[in-house]
């Protein structure tokens, strides 16, 4: 779980720049939004502060090249006056801000140091907390306009706190960010404030502040309330010995708080065992006696899961929601992959019998959740030849029941599962009323609009392209619901259905090559087909790549044989103990920067890993080529480090819609190559070696050609298993969604 931030000056996020070559004469970005005047007067800085502007100049220059463009302009929005707004803050508002405070003849020398190291921090803070959506961008004018305020009232010895009480948590906490503030007789009411606008636009990070910041006269309220919202989030800060902690089995009167803290303060350490079944046990309905009962035998604790799971769905269609049901999925989540398919992947050269003897003992119920619980890790094997079969088996050959019995619970996920793996004209079949099976697929993919989140529009983009090549007639009748329901939503005046079924619309008609769907041009997307050169390179003509190795067995022996890989036509730089360079010696320059797999049991490939990231941010080097080497649970590290200016992602296995969407979230033009299944070095080198000779010898990457060219070199079985990114429909729909809509954070 990435650290929030959540009060004011508490954490600081120090993001170093390279210098920029000062001129306080800067030129004047066309368009402007607004213009007080034209240019700022020529002065010169007290050497004693002359570095100081020249790390805000650097600041300034990091914050516009973070949408990954050095075009001049900071894009955040598809709104171009957004842009142009947010572009003015960052450069001339800060500029005419350092010449305000650097000629004030009535400022101390003490507080103009204090005040141009306070732009430096916003600078650096919404840098780093927009791409991590710690703070929205979109507000840069505003934050630039209240820290003014702030300073004209604080050099005054005034509180800020006025100041801060009308504004919205983004602007008041990135306003009120510098250290000088910490001085200023408001400085307490405004940490009270702050507080209590954080639990209101962002609920989930109301625990963090209140471990910093226990003391609050609102404590108390905040605990009982978030409590009900985020009842894990209360069992992690009740297990810990601190003032927060304290504060929480104060609270007495509450039976969810109470049972919480019993079970995270339980002297067996049981409590996460118990945490899942949290309704059921304030409820009566289930002892942790019996919790204990099976808690040591995996196959028995996932059959308890699993019946609660299906308990609490049916309570859910009565409009009866269990408290902590998420957890329970998560729990669900994090047993069906540890015990379950992380066992069978591992396996995956083994006989069927030593293979998929971990499951056999697991209802056709149970093996369902294993199933659509795990989607993105289960290998295509470990689903075709294992759970998808035994599962029919125990069921009878009855799909239709299985899913009534299961209250249609992740039906989505399951259908597009089956698609992707090619297992849905046989499950289809086994319904006995064939009626029913149309019918469910009407249902699939009707009323998308009234789903949480893209999910399950993701999922239907998702299935289209293999039900159209093997379930012709299923494919059409998709295709005229999906146009019903569009006009129904146009009917209703639905935006969001409108913006869902236009898209899949497209989507599907674009599978069939005689449509002459240009996706690009219909959805209003970056380019799907192709990724431009210059799109890679830098403003020098260098193209950045960075590749992420753990430190496991397997990322030593891939590691190895990746560095074997390069000819006469790379260099390798070996003198960094903890990465190394791959650098063209000949064509176009480009540079692979990969971090060494050293120790993961000791930290140490993710400590390589953060100082590369940290090398490459100093020296002013942004990667476009994104590549994961290591098994699918590395993934999520992999995204949580790679840069926002990431172009082109391979990640192997392809970790489904919760993966997909985080690469998106983090680099929403970012076009993903993936794989359903554990990646083969004898198709992932052709794969490289295709790439890095395109990016040495300048040329656009087109996918369609490049497929083919890739194919060729690496035509093993396996191959049909990786995704291009123009058919990686699920992608194309949530950048398409967000394109449509504007909605950046669904």
């Amino acid at each position: 779980m990435k650290k929030y931030i959540p009060f004011l000056l508490l954490i600081l996020l120090s993001v170093q720049a390279t210098a920029q070559k000062r001129s306080k004469r800067k030129k004047k970005h066309q368009e402007e939004t607004t213009v007080v005047v034209d240019t700022i007067p020529a002065y010169k800085p007290v050497i004693t502060r002359l570095k100081m502007h020249e790390t805000i100049d650097a600041d300034q220059k990091a914050l516009m090249g973070s949408d990954g463009n050095a075009d001049g302009i900071l894009k955040v929005s598809e709104d171009k006056k957004v842009n142009e707004a947010v572009t003015d803050a960052a450069t001339k508002r800060v500029d005419w801000l350092q010449y305000q405070i650097e000629t004030d003849p009535n400022l101390d020398n003490r507080l103009k140091a204090n005040y141009l190291s306070g732009i430096s921090e916003i600078l650096k803070y919404v840098k780093t907390g927009w791409k991590r959506n710690l703070v929205d961008i979109a507000y840069l004018p505003q934050i630039i306009a209240t820290y003014k305020q702030c300073i004209e009232a604080d050099r005054n010895k005034r509180s800020v706190a006025p100041i801060i009480q009308p504004l919205n948590y983004d602007v008041a906490y990135t306003a009120i960010l510098p250290r000088v503030f910490k001085e200023n007789p408001g400085y307490e009411d405004t940490k009270d404030l702050l507080l209590v606008k954080l639990s209101e636009k962002y609920p989930e990070r109301t625990f963090a502040a209140l471990k910093v910041y226990p003391q609050s006269p609102h404590a108390d309220s905040l605990i009982r309330v978030m409590a009900h919202k985020y009842p894990q989030q209360l069992y992690d800060y009740a297990q810990a010995n601190n003032k927060l902690s304290y504060r929480i089995q104060n609270i007495e009167d509450d039976p969810l708080i109470t049972s919480i803290v019993a079970m995270a303060r339980s002297d067996n350490k049981s409590g996460q065992y118990y945490f899942p079944f949290l309704d059921n046990i304030v409820n009566g309905k289930i002892t942790t006696k019996d919790i204990d009962d099976a808690k040591n035998d995996p196959v028995k604790y996932f059959r308890l899961l699993v019946n609660t799971q299906i308990e609490y769905t049916t309570r859910m269609a009565n409009g009866d929601t269990a408290m902590g049901y998420r957890s329970l999925l998560a729990k669900m989540e994090q047993k069906a992959k540890d015990d379950f398919v992380a066992p069978i992947n591992g396996l995956h050269e083994s006989p069927a019998a030593i293979r998929f003897r971990t499951i056999q003992q697991l209802r056709p119920e149970d093996l369902y959740y294993v199933a659509v619980l795990t989607d993105g890790l289960i290998y295509t094997s470990s689903y075709t030849d294992g759970v998808y079969p035994l599962m029919m088996k125990k069921a009878g050959n009855k799909g239709d029941e299985l899913l009534k019995k299961l209250n249609f619970d992740h039906y989505r996920k399951f259908i597009a599962q089956a698609a992707a793996y090619n297992t849905l004209k046989n499950f289809l079949g086994t319904f006995q009323n064939q009626d029913d099976a149309k019918s469910l697929m009407t249902t699939f993919v009707s009323n998308l609009e009234k789903s949480e989140g893209l999910e399950d529009g993701v999922d239907v983009a998702d299935s289209y392209a293999s039900v159209y090549e093997i379930l012709p007639d299923l494919a059409k009748q998709m295709l005229s619901d999906v146009s019903q329901n569009l006009d129904r939503n146009q009917q209703s005046g639905n935006r969001k259905g409108v913006a869902i079924y236009s898209i899949l619309y497209n989507l599907f008609l674009s599978a069939d090559s005689s449509n002459h769907i240009d996706l690009t041009e219909k959805l209003h997307v970056p380019p799907v087909y192709d990724v431009p050169f210059k799109s890679l390179a830098n403003e020098k003509g260098e193209v950045i790549c960075q590749v992420f190795f753990y430190g496991d067995q397997d990322g030593r022996n891939i590691f190895n044989g990746f560095l074997g890989m390069f000819n006469s036509n790379w260099k390798i730089d070996r003198s960094n103990k903890q990465w190394v360079v791959i650098r063209s010696t000949k064509g176009n320059p480009v540079s692979i920067y990969a971090n060494r797999p050293l120790d993961e049991t000791k930290g140490e490939d993710d400590a390589a890993q953060r100082a590369l990231n940290a090398y490459l941010e100093e020296n002013n080097l942004y990667p476009t080529v994104t590549i994961h080497r290591g098994h699918s649970y590395w993934a999520p590290s992999t995204i949580d480090y790679m840069s926002p200016t990431s172009k082109l992602v391979f990640m192997g296995s392809c970790g489904g819609f919760n993966l997909i969407d985080s690469i998106l979230r983090k680099s929403e033009d970012a076009h993903i190559i993936a794989s359903k299944q554990i990646g083969k070095t004898a198709i992932n080198k052709p794969f490289f070696l295709l790439l890095t000779e395109k990016l040495r010898t300048g040329k656009d990457i087109e996918w369609i050609p490049f497929w083919k060219e890739f194919k060729r070199a690496a035509n093993v079985p396996g191959f049909e298993d990786y995704i291009p990114p123009y058919k990686n429909l699920g992608a194309i729909f949530i950048k398409a969604y967000k394109r449509e809509t504007g909605q950046t954070n669904v």
